[in-house]
């Protein structure tokens, strides 16, 4: 066996706490304990307690009565004793652990080392020559030396945790809100996250709050103490407990809960009218890096994203891995996710395409914040702009393309529908022609469920740009392939985002219509999904997204203005605006003449679109830009609905 390289930097290195967020006196505590017991002392008071510990061991062994002759064996068996027990420490990395951070996780590696110190003492009891017979120590000693080493090597480490967290409790710097009375808390979930969220509150007296009680859902640990606090019923109890005990919060330490779990505690945290807060992802409590300032209020996305979707890493990987990579709109919200999942999975190199200086700027410092060995580009370019965009692909050669450059705001969209074709349609065209004469090997449009049966004119420029991808997939080797999808979750211009900067202003939060419904789903979510469905495509798809179940607007806006502990109607109004040009009351995945067909992935499908007739794309493009360069909008919009017979856009009289 190998010592272990994967451990916790040597105390002499260590910094404060990671479950820490001290002042000054506490750093000092911390900074003054580890030097006292740094380097040579860790070795002398291991020295002096494995010392005690054979002792102790003879003493046992003979009942306290031990004759001279045994005295005189165990002080001279207890150098070579006490040497193969230093070494065996040092060999199974024991000394880089810091004292103070000690818990179960490192007890094997103190039983590895009891185990391999008394292995070579039994070798030396079997075949030691006969003058050397002083150094055999007897088998039973052996055996006890083992036991009380390990337990008194545990006990020293723990004596240290137990006198650093008292210290580092009496040395936090007290907040003004120490002279006012506790807040009563409640923790939902007495697993991991719990354990390690009720450590870090009982260590920060500044934040003021006293632990009552978990709420478990897991029969087998109610009643049960967990951390010195006990497991007082399930979740269902939320509205009885906290009127009882008077709790004014309740924190939600269930990592990586589930979204169904958290609708159901939040709807029970709004029945008791009670403060609720979230603890932040598994992986932060598994980095260390979990703070009472990580925990934070909960979130519509908390109970709107969906649970974990399981994607096929090994065929992203071989899609993406040392490739030339090139992101269209890299500093927009779908664009820049795509960049930073794209750049995790070690692509060649990385062109970030963008013609917003600041938005280009901000994604660029952000991937090569984490990923600094990663050659990217980031080049400041309009797609519509043939000369340029050739020439970048003459430049760089990249292999797969991620166009995700749009103009996407309905609205917005929707008074400016010459741009929105300039941009969403001829500048595709353009795109994937420039791709397909390149060579590329792949060309992945981001699309949109607004493209299905489209009232506005951002969805019917997307299905003309579904018709042009699926059209240059037959005049090129490259893939060029699709992806629809509904609304993402806190993307710009979203109405997540617009909602909380109404609730923060005082309201009313603007609806357009009671019974509108959308589909939502995480930017990163999405985002796997479309590079799955990269990997996945053969070419000429329209792949769909499962986008969950819709959500009605309304229901939206209430619940956010309830999880900022308001009442919707009373602290904020919710007024009903009317319908905007271009809007639908609820969004489709699939047109009447599509079938969706299950892929191997459960959550895309391929929309398979009826084809249509030869040379109808290229009539389209000669039309729609005589149309532009004529700046005939309402001829545009007239062209559009004869050229998608699905389309249904409103054309002023």
């Amino acid at each position: 066996m190998t010592p272990s390289t994967n451990l916790r930097p040597t105390p002499d290195k260590a910094d404060p706490s990671p479950f820490s967020s001290r002042g000054e006196n506490g750093s000092r505590l911390s900074r003054l304990g580890s030097r006292m017991i740094s380097g040579p002392m860790q070795m002398t008071l291991d020295g002096v307690v494995m010392t005690f510990a054979f002792m102790l061991a003879y003493l046992l062994r003979f009942d306290f009565a031990p004759s001279v002759h045994n005295l005189r064996s165990a002080f001279f068996q207890l150098p070579s004793v006490l040497l193969l027990q230093f070494l065996a420490l040092h060999y199974c990395g024991v000394y880089r652990f810091i004292w103070r951070y000690i818990s179960l996780l490192e007890i094997p590696f103190f039983l590895r080392a009891s185990l391999f110190s008394a292995f070579p003492l039994l070798l030396m009891r079997i075949f030691l020559p006969a003058e050397l017979a002083e150094l055999r120590v007897p088998v039973s000693i052996i055996v006890l030396n083992a036991g009380l080493m390990f337990a008194m090597i545990i006990g020293l480490r723990v004596l240290r945790r137990f006198m650093y967290e008292r210290g580092e409790r009496r040395d936090v710097r007290p907040s003004p809100r120490t002279n006012q009375s506790p807040r009563n808390v409640l923790l939902i979930g007495a697993g991991r996250a719990g354990v390690t969220a009720a450590r870090e509150i009982r260590s920060r007296p500044d934040m003021n709050m006293n632990v009552l009680g978990f709420l478990d859902d897991d029969p087998t640990k109610r009643g049960t103490v967990v951390q010195g606090i006990r497991v007082l019923g399930e979740t269902d109890s939320i509205p009885d407990l906290t009127r009882k005990l008077g709790i004014a919060e309740v924190i939600i330490t269930i990592a990586n809960a589930s979204h169904g779990q958290l609708r159901h505690i939040v709807e029970h945290c709004e029945k008791a009218c009670v403060k609720m807060r979230i603890i932040p992802a598994l992986q932060e409590i598994i980095d260390g890096r979990l703070r009472i300032e990580s925990i934070r209020d909960v979130q519509i996305e908390d109970l709107l994203g969906r649970d974990q979707v399981f994607l096929d890493d090994s065929a992203i990987g071989r899609f993406v891995r040392d490739k030339v990579v090139l992101i269209t709109g890299s500093g927009g919200s779908i664009g820049s996710e795509i960049a930073r999942q794209v750049a995790a999975r070690q692509p060649r190199r990385l062109l970030l395409v963008e013609r917003a200086e600041f938005a280009l700027y901000e994604i660029d410092r952000e991937i090569r914040q984490l990923q600094p060995g990663l050659a990217v580009d980031s080049l400041l370019a309009d797609v519509g702009d043939e000369a340029r965009i050739t020439s970048l692909f003459r430049q760089y050669r990249p292999a797969l393309v991620f166009h995700a450059a749009a103009h996407k705001h309905v609205p917005l969209v929707e008074c400016n529908a010459i741009e929105a074709v300039k941009n969403n349609v001829l500048a595709t065209h353009r795109l994937g022609k420039i791709a397909g004469d390149a060579g590329v090997e792949a060309f992945v449009l981001i699309s949109s469920d607004k493209a299905v049966n489209p009232t506005s004119v951002m969805g019917a420029t997307k299905r003309a740009a579904e018709l042009i991808v699926q059209d240059l997939n037959l005049k090129y080797s490259t893939r060029f392939l699709a992806v629809r999808f509904g609304n993402v979750l806190g993307s710009a211009g979203s109405v997540i985002p617009l909602f909380r900067e109404q609730i923060r202003g005082g309201g009313p939060v603007t609806v357009t219509h009671p019974d509108m419904v959308r589909y939502f789903m995480t930017i990163p979510e999405a985002v796997s999904l479309v590079l799955q469905a990269g990997a996945m495509g053969k070419g000429g798809e329209v792949f769909v997204l499962d986008m969950g179940e819709p959500v009605r607007v309304l229901d939206l806006a209430s619940e956010m203005i309830r999880l900022s502990g308001l009442t919707p109607g009373k602290d904020i109004q919710i007024a009903i605006t009317g319908m905007r040009p271009g809007e639908k009351l609820y969004e489709e995945l699939q047109t009447d003449n599509e079938r969706v067909i299950n892929t191997a992935h459960p959550k895309i499908f391929i929309g398979r679109i009826k084809p249509d007739s030869d040379g109808m794309v290229a009539e389209m493009l000669q039309r729609l830009t005589q149309i532009v360069e004529g700046e005939h909008e309402i001829e545009l919009r007239r062209y559009l609905n004869s050229i998608l017979p699905e389309a249904r856009l409103h054309v002023a009289s």
